[in-house]
This record gives structure tokens, C-alpha cells and sequence, in this order.
């Protein structure tokens, strides 16, 4: 290499670091803020309870809904997601079901963001995974399951925040589940 690309090649290397040095102060300084924001709605000990979602990933969600106070239902707010099955089909012709695709686009992103730690964290949300993939009926592909598993997850925040109550996993995963832990 010739000096001169040497020289090069270091100056971009230090451009490039010092842009991700500067985009990390910037997701800690949006991250202390969303964290603000749910401590002022006195979100912030509620989303704590819930093993496997960070409350930042509780911020994004309501970043995207708005108070969980003004739908009727959790379940409508995973409708409002777009995240609820609907058949695909038209007269005779079946098609397969999918998630709906209606409603806020960033907000099925983050709770699908949400279900990954899930999974790995929490025995109630896993066992769901398990069971949904296992059924003996009509088993779901590990996706789909995981969209289930991302609307189950709204609908149990929405309970949890509106009702301010704190997550108990007695109410949210089968008996087999509750003995275990």
C-alpha cells in the first residue's frame, strides 16, 4: 500500500468511528428519554415485571399506540398492530391465513422486536411458542407462531398497563407452567 492510501484508509477508519461513537450516544440519549417518558406515566415499574421486555421495547411500543387506555380491549390493540389472523380467500378458492398487514406499520415491528427475548426469557410466552408449533390439529410454522406469540404479547401488555396491575404468570400460561416455576 502506498503511504498516501495508508493515510487514507485511516482517515475513513476514524470518520467511521467516530460516526458510531456519536450514533451510540444518541440511541442512549433517545433510550434515557423513552425511559423518562414511561416513568412519568408510571409505566416504568409495570413494564419491568414482565420477564424478557425491556421497558425501551415498552416505549416503542406505546410510541407507536398511544395510551393503551383508549382501545376497548387488548385485543384491539393487536388488531390495530395488523398482527390478528385473517383468512386469505375468496369464494371457493382457500388461501392460506396470514396476519392482517392493517393498521400502524412500525408497531407489528416492534413487538416483533419484543417476542425474540421473549421466547428466550419468558416460560409462559415460550410454552405458548411450543404449544402452537406442537398442536396436534394444525400446527403453526415457528413465524406464524411467532406472530401469535407478538399479538399474545399486546394483548398481556395491554391488561398489565391499563389495569396497572403487575405481570403474573399464573394468569398468562397454562397450569403445567405455573408448577413448573
Amino acid at each position: 500500500m502506498v503511504p498516501r492510501e495508508q493515510d487514507g484508509a485511516s482517515e475513513r477508519a476514524a470518520l467511521a468511528r467516530s460516526h458510531l461513537l456519536w450514533a451510540r450516544e444518541q440511541v442512549a440519549e433517545r433510550e434515557d428519554r423513552m425511559l423518562g417518558l414511561l416513568e412519568a406515566l408510571g409505566y416504568l415499574e409495570l413494564a419491568s415485571t414482565i420477564p424478557g421486555l425491556s421497558p425501551v421495547g415498552v416505549a416503542q411500543i406505546l410510541a407507536e399506540t398511544g395510551e393503551p387506555a383508549r382501545y376497548d380491549s387488548g385485543r384491539a390493540w393487536a388488531k390495530h398492530a395488523g398482527i390478528c389472523p385473517r383468512d386469505n380467500g375468496s369464494g371457493r378458492q382457500r388461501g392460506r391465513a396470514a396476519a392482517s398487514g392493517r393498521g400502524r406499520p412500525r408497531l407489528p415491528t416492534a413487538a416483533w422486536r419484543g417476542v425474540w427475548p421473549l421466547l428466550q426469557r419468558n416460560p409462559a410466552f415460550r410454552a405458548r411458542h411450543r404449544r402452537l408449533r406442537e398442536r396436534r390439529g394444525n400446527p403453526l410454522t415457528d413465524q406464524q407462531a411467532r406472530v401469535a406469540v407478538a399479538a399474545a404479547l399486546l394483548r398481556r401488555l395491554w391488561v398489565v398497563l391499563t389495569h396497572r396491575v403487575a405481570w403474573d404468570p399464573a394468569l398468562a400460561s397454562p397450569e403445567e407452567v405455573v408448577r413448573a416455576a
